[in-house]
């Protein structure tokens, strides 16, 4: 009867492995096909931007002038506004294809947000997945650990009341307590089981090295996060703040942890608690992606004003 128990969940242990193989070992969130986008970055001089495109700020704030200068939209602008001086048939019809064509690279932009933040949602759900796996590994050992802790102190127990002697019986006792209290000690181990999950395409790692390109984002989106003028202080960039925020909660303001981190790297063996930090460093992530698309709803009121 144990033998088949054991084969039971041996069995039903090397399913779990196979299903979730493909988890482990590569990313089924990455796109099918590796989109070759101009690596053309937006300038990041601000302020000669700003101040070449003074007459704009009656009707765009700052960010949106800076958006329409990473979308390559600031000619377009520029032109609808002379044309409406002219109140004629032509002119109306131009600035409805300007402003076509505008609306055109902000939806390019916004799908690109999206496919970006569905990215991250996916990965975090990935890492979700083989931390269940991990916890169930771990809760499966802790309860065979209390399971040996009670048989030994029941074991003890009776072989005491069996034996007369009583050194024999102080040494069982004694011996039995002792390999209860080791057994239960156990299940406090901190680090528990581990697991081997690799991801070569690693965002979070673009993130954290913080260059001026990155080859796993669109140039737009690279951009949106590493210009300080759009993060709600605009101090530090959005990149920028999100590592501090991970340096401080996910790594104790242990720099040089978190620099040598697996979770930087192509993979490597995760603990419950990397993988933990993990998912909420992805799904941060996520937030400050959709939060860029606030920004991009203003230039589209903006731009609603500017052809009323």
């Amino acid at each position: 009867m144990i033998s088949i128990l054991l084969t039971s969940c041996v069995s039903k242990k090397n399913q779990t492995i196979k299903q979730n193989i493909l988890t482990l070992k590569d990313s089924y969130c990455k796109a099918p096909f590796q989109y070759n986008y101009n690596n053309k970055l937006p300038s990041y001089n601000s302020d000669s931007i700003l101040l070449a495109n003074q007459k704009l700020k009656n009707v765009f704030s700052d960010q949106s002038i800076l958006v329409l200068n990473a979308l390559d939209n600031l000619d377009e602008v520029n032109e609808i506004m002379e044309l409406k001086k002219d109140s004629s048939l032509s002119s109306q019809v131009k600035v409805l294809q300007l402003k076509m064509k505008i609306n055109s690279k902000i939806t390019i932009a916004l799908t690109e947000l999206d496919a970006v933040a569905a990215e991250f949602d996916c990965e975090g759900e990935r890492v979700a997945q083989i931390g269940s796996y991990v916890d169930n590994l771990n809760d499966s050992r802790n309860n065979r650990l209390i399971l040996y802790s009670i048989v030994a102190g029941a074991a003890a127990s009776v072989a005491g009341g069996i034996v007369k002697n009583d050194s024999w019986s102080s040494a069982i006792d004694i011996a039995g307590g002792g390999l209860g209290a080791g057994f239960g000690l156990a299940t406090l181990n901190p680090k528990g089981k581990k697991v081997e999950f690799i991801h070569q395409r690693n965002l979070l790692r673009d993130v954290w090295n913080e260059k001026l390109e990155s080859p796993n984002f669109p140039p737009f989106i690279w951009y949106m996060y590493t210009e300080k003028k759009f993060s709600n202080r605009q101090d530090h960039s959005i990149v920028k703040n999100m590592k501090q925020r991970w340096l401080h909660y996910q790594f104790d303001d242990q720099q040089t942890a978190a620099d040598q981190s697996v979770i930087f790297s192509d993979g490597g063996f995760y603990r419950a608690g990397d993988l933990q930090n993990r998912a909420a460093m992805l799904n941060q992530m996520q937030s400050a992606t959709r939060t860029i698309n606030q920004t991009i709803n203003y230039l589209l009121l903006d731009l609603d004003k500017l052809i009323l």
